[in-house]
């Protein structure tokens, strides 16, 4: 080959320099314009922390009348944190959410990865009973917690059925008494928000390859054998994420919890929430609820991060 003809290849084979600044340079000019975007999005997110943060060191109330950057005046290092660990009503709320959470979010799952199942497939009216099962996540919380507290009226529906039922004149004070009132609450949950988890399982079964189901039936596979061997592992990642969403939510069960019981009869439904709610607005305490909210942020941070951890784990099983 003469030289003249190795030349232009060798050209050719060298990448051009001249895109490099111009790629380097395109960069900077994104950088700089997003900015001040970058910057005001960390400064929402930054603040509020580092100020919850200041304010959970100090004494500081709304009715001292200073404002709340002058709250060093009433410093106390870590007194609140301390006061927290010893507060048995805090105690006590963090209990009843932590049991709320483990009767309804398995029982939120159970109940919509059932109803995600039956509705994979066609029957008469799908669509009419799909509109129907999710018409409790629409409802507003507030509305749905005035609906339950009528419904378990001790005239209410629910003792009338009952009474229709026995033959006996029911009058259980559902509301009135600690663990049915606990109960009830459970009840309204799991009614409004088994249609999400059911939402997001129905997105993920619907998902799973139909090839794959085909070729298990062919080979003589069982309908709980696909769903054990095919079905269920291809769905962690969104398993592991309904769970996540429903825990993260279950510590901010407010408006319905509320309105039914207001946290009573005396404390016995009060959770995580509730409890915030009334020493923000009755105590006014501010530096000991800015305390208690960084404690939760920290609970639920952990939880995120375990659950992230998972999916990252579902995801390397299903590509194994």
């Amino acid at each position: 080959m003469s030289a003249t003809e190795t030349i232009p290849s060798a050209a050719s084979a060298t990448p051009p320099r001249a895109a490099q600044p111009v790629d380097l340079e395109s960069r900077r000019l994104g950088f700089r314009l997003t900015l001040p975007t970058q910057l005001l999005v960390l400064f929402i997110a930054v603040f509020p922390l580092l100020m919850q943060l200041y304010i959970s060191l100090t004494d500081w109330s709304p009715l001292d009348g200073v404002s709340w950057w002058r709250a060093w005046q009433s410093w106390n290092n870590f007194a609140n944190y301390t006061d927290l660990m010893e507060d048995r009503r805090w105690w006590g709320a963090l209990w009843r959410t932590f049991i709320i959470m483990a009767v309804c979010v398995p029982a939120e799952f159970l109940l919509a990865l059932g109803l995600a199942t039956l509705f994979m497939d066609d029957f008469p009216g799908k669509r009419i009973f799909y509109s129907i099962l999710l018409m409790p996540m629409m409802v507003v919380p507030a509305v749905a917690g005035y609906m339950f507290f009528m419904l378990f009226q001790s005239s209410g529906p629910l003792n009338g059925i009952l009474s229709a039922l026995s033959g006996m004149d029911v009058r259980i004070a559902w509301l009135s008494d600690p663990t049915l009132a606990l109960v009830a609450v459970m009840i309204a949950d799991i009614w409004q928000w088994t249609p999400l988890m059911f939402l997001i399982l129905l997105a993920g079964l619907v998902g799973v390859p139909e090839d794959q189901l085909k070729a298990a039936t062919l080979l003589g596979a069982s309908w709980r054998q696909r769903f054990f061997t095919i079905m269920l592992p291809r769905i962690k990642t969104i398993m592991v994420i309904a769970l996540a969403i429903r825990v993260i939510e279950i510590f901010k069960i407010f408006d319905t919890l509320y309105i039914m019981t207001g946290g009573g009869p005396g404390v016995a439904t009060e959770t995580i929430s509730v409890y915030v709610y009334k020493v923000t607005t009755q105590d006014l305490i501010w530096g000991y609820v800015a305390a208690i909210a960084l404690v939760i942020l920290i609970v639920l941070s952990v939880l995120a991060v375990f659950a992230m951890k998972r999916m990252e784990a579902a995801k390397r099983e299903g590509r194994a």
